[in-house]
This record gives C-alpha cells, structure tokens and sequence, in this order.
C-alpha cells in the first residue's frame, strides 16, 4: 500500500453548538455545548487516513501552546508519523472559533497562527521520500508556503516520483488564480470545492469549463466537490468530466471536515490502487460519514466499513 504525506494545516477548533443568531453586541446567548477539536485540512486527511489503514505523515508547524500540544496529542492518539511536524515557540497555534448551526452548517473565526509562517525550510524531506503520494492542502492560509514555495515543493516531490495531490481553503484576501497559476503545472489532481474552484477559474461555472481552465494551466486531473451535488472527476485527456453522487441519505449532524474528508477518502482509495471510479465513491462514502458525527474526524471509519456504508447506501 502507498504511503501518503500531508502538508500544510493544522487547526484548534473551538465549536460552539447550535448558533442560529450572533447576540447582539454586550448581550449572552446560550449553546448546548462548547468543546475543543482537531482541525485543519493536513490533520484531519492525516487522521482519516490513518483510521482507514494508510500510513500517513503529517508535514506541518504548531505552537509551542496549550493548543500546539493537544493537537499533537491527538495525532499520536490516532497514530500519525509527527516525525515531520515543527514546533515554533514565537507564535501561537492556529485556531478557528466554529459556530455550528442547528442545519450543520457552519461559519468559523480564524487565527492563522503557525500555519503563516510555515516554509519550504520546515519540511523534513527524509519523511516526505519515504512517501509515494504528496497531498497539500490548506493553501490560502499558508502565507509563506503558498504560491512560489508550493510549487517549488510539488515540482521536486514529481521530480522524485510522488504523485501530487492539492486542496485549498477559502481565500478571504481574494488572491485565488494568483496563488495557485504557479503551482497547476506540478499537480497530478487538483481537488477544490465547487466554490473556490469558481472564484480560482475566474468565474466559470460550468465544472467542464472549469477543468479545462485547470488543465490548460497544466493540472492533469480535475476534482471537484459539487456539495449536495455530488463531485465531478474529469481526468487527462477526457473532453468531458463525469458527476459521481453523494453517499448517504441522512441529516448532517455537522459538516465541519466533510470536504477533507472526501479528499481522505479518495487517498485511501488511491493509495490501495483501486479503480479511479471507486475511488471517487470511497470518497464520496468518507464524507457523508463525517457529517454524521460533530468534528472534522470523529465520523471517519476503517477502510472496511467505509465499503460497507458505500455498499449499503448505494444498494
């Protein structure tokens, strides 16, 4: 089986559940509960994996805080390589504020605390060749990493072999095409939500449309997830992509990781050499089973019984 590195996020989430309405500034509103969680997109995909029997490696940068050691904690709780995982003792450890509402939806506050300043210079590639897929992911927020750094990083992980994977975060400052443009011609799948994939497209809608702009930038597999919709695969040298529906016929209990979780997912497929089309169910199947769990990787099963669900679900 494949080995897999994840680079890039990690994130202390604070969830507040269920907020419907902000009060009104100086007033109290009441919440059934208030907990803490493991976060960030490298985490959460290096946690999944693990749970679904991949070895995983987590390539990132935490404080040396209350926050930075519960999310080491919980990484060796759940078995991740943290060989490759920096402490940085000047600034603090990312953390979102997540407000979770009673539909599953959800609207966060965020502190880029280390992951800002994670660098190429914080990467062990000792760990990193010790993998054969590389999956980045939280670009947007990593504001040394992103752009030249990323793409200088995915150009030498292709140049030894790795096949590369990338996601992203919503990018509040607008940057988008900016950012990754530098980085599409060493990607072998690119992975955004729906969302940010329009806004990276320039506008395109259309997710056809929307891969060919990818792929003439020099990605040579588009992912997206489409939501409610589904995802969308189109692979190098398809003229058109093909919709793969989601799994599950439940009410989310929190959609909070769903979008990492699919990415997980389909690794864990990828790196088991399935099919490119189950790979997409597998993933499809890990994220309709985090949203039936609060956090980003509570809901996450083992290989096995992520097919089993898949096979129920879909029967």
């Amino acid at each position: 089986m494949k080995k897999v590195a994840c680079v890039g996020i990690l994130v202390a989430d604070v969830m507040a559940s269920p907020v419907d309405a902000v009060p009104e500034r100086g007033m109290l509103s009441q919440v059934n509960s208030i907990t803490v969680h493991n976060g960030g997109n490298a985490m959460t995909a290096s946690i999944n994996l693990t749970k679904m029997g991949v070895d995983a490696k987590i390539v990132g940068k935490v404080g040396a805080d209350m926050f930075g050691t519960y999310l080491r904690s919980c990484l060796d709780k759940a078995g991740v390589d943290t060989r490759a995982l920096k402490e940085d003792d000047k600034v603090q450890t990312s953390a979102s504020v997540v407000l979770s509402e009673s539909s599953g939806e959800r609207s966060f506050l965020h502190c880029v605390g280390t992951n800002a300043v994670f660098s190429i210079d914080d990467i062990d590639y000792d760990v990193v060749g010790e993998c054969d897929l590389v999956f980045v992911t939280g670009s947007f927020l990593m504001n040394t990493f992103d752009g030249e750094q990323t793409a200088d990083f995915l150009k030498k992980c292709q140049e030894k072999g790795k096949t590369t994977f990338l996601d992203v975060c919503w990018d509040a400052k607008g940057n988008w095409g900016k950012v990754l443009d530098v980085c599409m011609p060493y990607l072998d799948f690119f992975m955004p939500s729906i969302d940010e994939a329009v806004e990276i497209a320039g506008g395109e809608t259309d997710p056809d449309k929307i891969a060919d702009v990818f792929m003439k930038k020099g990605v040579k597999n588009v992912i997206i997830k489409l939501g409610k919709k589904g995802s969308y695969l189109r692979l190098a040298g398809q003229e058109k992509g093909k919709v793969f529906p989601i799994v599950g016929r439940h009410k989310p209990v929190d959609t909070t990781g769903a979008g990492d979780s699919f990415c997980s997912g389909f690794l864990a497929a990828y790196a088991r050499d399935e099919e490119i089309e189950k790979c997409m169910m597998v993933a499809s199947a890990t994220g309709g089973l985090c949203t039936m769990a609060k956090g980003a990787t509570a809901g996450t099963k083992s290989y096995e019984e992520t097919l089993k669900f898949l096979e129920e679900e879909t029967c």
